[in-house]
């Protein structure tokens, strides 16, 4: 019978395995939508979801191999450098789009699965923090953090969506990429900072 460390790993890989899964479906979903309705939030949101596909990735790497501080050392530091590149990418795009006062399109698509994600990532997210809390792991509770951060994205870019779709507010597409960027960059630096 399974030791209650090697029960709290598999429960960690697990709620890393279902977070790809949904992200993978997502970046396809939002980048459909993204395109369709040109707004630089879903944009943003889908780059926020390859990201987060990054940071699972580098946690079941980290999870499923030998630990040492040096090995969680680097894999937050992955973690933090795909944050700031989010954030630069967000940045630029968001800035163009106001300069150019070009007007996304509203997106059913992009808010029904923004409203989804946010849920789902929410319960992702406080499964993550508790687990890595209990293995005593620093990179899954880093992890859980970037998945509640998608979670407060998703419904940044919903709120940016429903109001550009239900009044015409277009502005309010690249101030929900901004979010996107405050989140990137503060999670960039707390994840290159450690534990």
């Amino acid at each position: 019978m399974a030791g209650p460390q090697t029960r709290l790993l598999t429960r960690g890989l697990r709620l890393e395995y279902v977070a790809l899964g949904w992200n993978v479906v997502g970046v396809v979903v939002v980048a459909i939508a993204a395109l369709t309705a040109r707004s630089v939030a879903l944009a943003g949101f889908g780059l926020d979801s390859l990201i987060e596909i990054f940071a699972s990735v580098v946690v079941v790497w980290e999870l499923t191999g030998a630990a040492s501080d040096q090995r969680q050392r680097r894999a937050l530091r992955l973690i933090g450098t795909a944050f700031f590149s989010l954030a630069a990418y967000i940045t630029g795009q968001a800035a163009y789009v106001l300069v150019t006062q070009s007007h996304p399109r509203s997106s059913p698509l992009g808010i029904g699965w923004t409203a989804v994600t946010c849920a789902v990532m929410l319960g992702l997210a406080g499964g993550k923090a508790a687990t890595g809390r209990a293995l005593g792991n620093p990179v899954l509770q880093t992890e859980g953090r970037v998945t509640l951060i998608d979670a407060y994205l998703a419904g940044a870019v919903l709120v940016g969506l429903v109001l550009n779709a239900a009044v015409g507010w277009w502005w309010a597409d690249p101030l929900a990429g901004a979010v996107i960027v405050f989140y990137g960059v503060r999670e960039g630096r707390a994840a290159w900072a450690g534990p």
